[in-house]
């Protein structure tokens, strides 16, 4: 699909090849990444390329130069804001949104009025930030990430922008990245549809960038299982993308774990207003403490979907157990091949057959890969 920031904007740095150009090269990169490991998987899955007007998810970049809102993504290796007014990467309410967004920034910031007998104008206490968006089941989830602190008057902008936008049903605020959000005004709890259950989505938690990766992913994971079942750990569980569909087999009994309290806080909700009986949550920091050798027992089946950093120190955990303590089948969810490589040769140096691997491409015409693999343990 053409674009017309492509020449500038580094959201999607390949848009300028045919889309068979650019398909065909991510395969081979893929496939490049992945010759480091020790052994070559038995299979290359059919690669999953999502298409554009997919995302539902986004983080636009927001500055007042020269008294006006720009609005948009970075620049190829730059801090400099390109002004966008659609995105082909975004789907239509997004981009129906971006408009009426950028006119409530231009609101909030106006410049100030200036006061006799001072003869300067005030300097606001903030002029840039980011605004990160996520279209739920149910409407639009806006976050405002700027150091500023909200006063009366910014917040009652705010409540009359929700109140205007049918399609906006929560906007919070938070002062940078990963710190917790407050709620500024809420017309409706955003709802997520995950595996036939209907999922609460805290302000700022993480999910995947667009619906059709995330069934993608799920369907991934659920063919590697196959008409496997058993006690299972969803590791790096997040809000329960893998945890949800699993539960509605009744055989399985689950065990997610992650370290991210409000998505946490919201699995363990969705868990009791629709009755799940089989999935117990641990709030745990996996990189720090692992679930160690003998808290792995008893497990068929192991799930990993960690962030980019990978999962060393809980598969080195897995390893040490004896080959008959150790998973029947392993499943590693990866947004970074170069960490799964490493993640990936310590499996299979210790008694694990890597049986397929298949690139999920949900970030079109960007460099960033994701994948699913299937391990299975050897029969001595």
């Amino acid at each position: 699909m053409q674009c017309p920031y492509a020449n500038k904007c580094g959201g999607c740095p390949y848009r300028s090849q045919t889309l068979e150009a650019y398909q065909k090269g991510k395969r081979e990169e893929f496939i490049k990444k992945l010759s480091k490991l020790v052994e070559q998987p038995e299979k290359y899955g059919q690669p999953i390329f999502i298409e554009d007007g997919q995302r539902r998810r986004a983080s636009l970049a927001f500055e007042k130069k020269k008294g006006k809102i720009v609005l948009g993504f970075n620049a190829h290796h730059s801090k400099e804001i390109v002004d966008i007014e659609s995105c082909s990467l975004l789907t239509d309410k997004l981009n129906r949104i971006l408009r009426p967004i950028k006119q409530l920034l231009e609101e909030m910031f106006q410049t100030p009025v200036t006061k006799r007998p001072l003869k300067k104008k005030i300097k606001p206490e903030a002029e840039k930030g980011d605004i990160w968006l996520c279209e739920a089941d149910n409407g639009i989830d806006i976050v405002l990430e700027m150091s500023k602190e909200l006063g009366l008057n910014e917040r009652e902008i705010l409540a009359d922008f929700l109140q205007r936008e049918q399609n906006i049903i929560r906007i919070a605020q938070r002062f940078k990245k990963d710190a917790p959000t407050e709620t500024i005004i809420e017309k409706a709890k955003p709802i997520i549809t995950m595996g036939g259950r209907e999922v609460y989505i805290p302000s700022g938690t993480f999910l995947q960038a667009s619906k059709a990766a995330e069934t993608a992913l799920i369907n991934q994971v659920q063919q590697y299982i196959g008409d496997d079942t058993g006690l299972i750990a969803d590791l790096f569980c997040g809000v329960g993308t893998f945890s949800y569909p699993l539960s509605r087999q009744k055989e399985n009994k689950i065990v997610a774990a992650d370290s991210n309290t409000e998505a946490l806080r919201a699995f363990e909700a969705t868990i009791n207003k629709n009755k799940i009986s089989n999935i117990k949550i641990i709030e745990r920091n996996l990189f720090k403490y692992t679930l160690d050798k003998d808290e792995l027992q008893g497990f068929d089946i192991i799930i990993f979907d960690p962030p980019r950093a990978g999962a060393k120190n809980q598969i080195h955990e897995i390893t040490k157990m004896s080959n008959e303590q150790k998973p029947k089948k392993i499943i590693g969810i990866s947004c970074n091949p170069d960490s799964f490589v490493s993640d990936a040769n310590e499996l299979i140096k210790n008694g694990y057959t890597l049986k397929e691997v298949t690139l999920v491409d949900q970030f079109v015409y960007s460099p960033h890969m994701e994948l699913t693999a299937l391990f299975v343990r050897k029969t001595l």
